[in-house]
């Protein structure tokens, strides 16, 4: 099961791109685990993620992140299936960077 980590800069603007994600993931019999955590708190969640998605509002802090987990995927969430909360688009991103 791979595990999925959104980061944004509070952790509340990405619940509903997680429950869409979530819905997605299902419909297709992709078995993970979708979890939306502020900015803060990656220290604390990136270590047992699969793949780390940055909000758009963040993106200027995939440098840092890949920095600090260098053995770690880090990618940015298209602005547009962000903002039109496209669940599917953003788990076919994942699934893709991840190899699957």
């Amino acid at each position: 099961m791979k595990n999925i980590v959104l980061l944004c800069a509070a952790g509340m603007s990405t619940s509903l791109l997680v429950t869409k994600m979530k819905e997605a993931a299902a419909k297709e019999g992709f078995e993970c685990q979708i979890a939306a955590y502020s900015l803060a708190e990656a220290k604390k969640v990136v270590p047992d993620a699969d793949i780390v998605l940055l909000g758009p509002q963040v993106r200027f802090n995939q440098k840092r992140i890949k920095g600090d987990f260098p053995d770690k995927i880090v990618e940015c969430i298209e602005m547009r299936d962000y903002g039109t909360m496209n669940g599917a688009a953003v788990v076919k991103f994942a699934k893709e960077k991840m190899g699957l």
